[in-house]
C-alpha cells in the first residue's frame, strides 16, 4: 500500500538523524522507462537480500521525465507489485526536480550535490540521515550493491554492540 507522502517521509528522514534505524535506498521509480526492468528486479532483489529490519529501498513514482509515470498510484502500485513482486515500500507520486520538488527531494538533493535528471536516481542513506551517495541511472543497483552491504553491515554491528 502507498505510504502517506507529505508526513512519513519527510519525519521518517528527520527520525534518522536522531536515531539509528535502518539504511536505506531512496530512488525515484517509472513504470515505462528503459530502466525499469533492470533497476526494479535488482532493487526487489536488493531488498529481499537486506530488507526490511536493517534496509529499505523507499519507491517515489515520478512523472517528470519523459512522462514514464503517467498512471494513477493505485496502478502504479498493482503494476510493481503484480510484474515484479516488489515488497519495499512504495509512496505516492510526486515532483522531485524543481520548485514543486518534495522535500524529502529537496533534502536529498541539497546534502548530496546531485539533482535526478532522469528516472532511478539512487540516494543511499544513513541511518543517521546523511546521504552518503547518489548515483544516476546509468549505475547499477549491482555496482553500488557493496556500498550498501557495507553501511547495513556496520549498522547491524553497532546493534550488536548496543545490546
Amino acid at each position: 500500500m502507498f505510504a502517506s507522502l507529505p508526513y512519513r517521509v519527510s519525519a521518517s528522514l528527520e527520525q534518522k538523524r536522531d536515531r539509528a534505524t535502518s539504511v536505506s535506498l531512496v530512488v525515484n521509480v517509472a513504470s515505462e522507462c528503459g530502466f525499469t526492468e533492470e533497476h526494479y528486479r535488482a532493487l526487489q532483489q536488493l531488498q529481499r537480500d537486506l530488507g526490511p529490519h536493517h534496509f529499505n529501498v523507499l519507491a517515489f513514482p515520478c512523472n517528470q521525465f519523459g512522462q514514464q509515470e503517467p498512471d494513477s498510484n493505485k496502478e502504479i502500485e498493482s503494476f510493481a507489485r503484480r510484474t515484479y513482486s516488489v515488497s519495499f515500500p512504495m509512496f505516492s507520486k510526486v515532483a522531485v526536480t524543481g520548485t514543486g520538488a518534495h522535500p524529502a527531494f529537496k533534502y536529498l538533493t541539497q546534502t548530496s550535490g546531485k539533482e535526478p535528471t532522469w528516472n532511478f536516481w539512487k540516494y543511499l542513506v544513513a541511518p543517521d540521515g546523511k546521504v552518503v551517495g547518489a548515483w544516476d541511472p546509468t549505475v547499477s543497483v549491482e555496482e553500488i550493491r557493496p556500498q550498501i552491504t557495507a553501511l547495513v553491515r556496520k549498522l547491524i554491528l553497532k546493534k550488536r554492540e548496543d545490546l
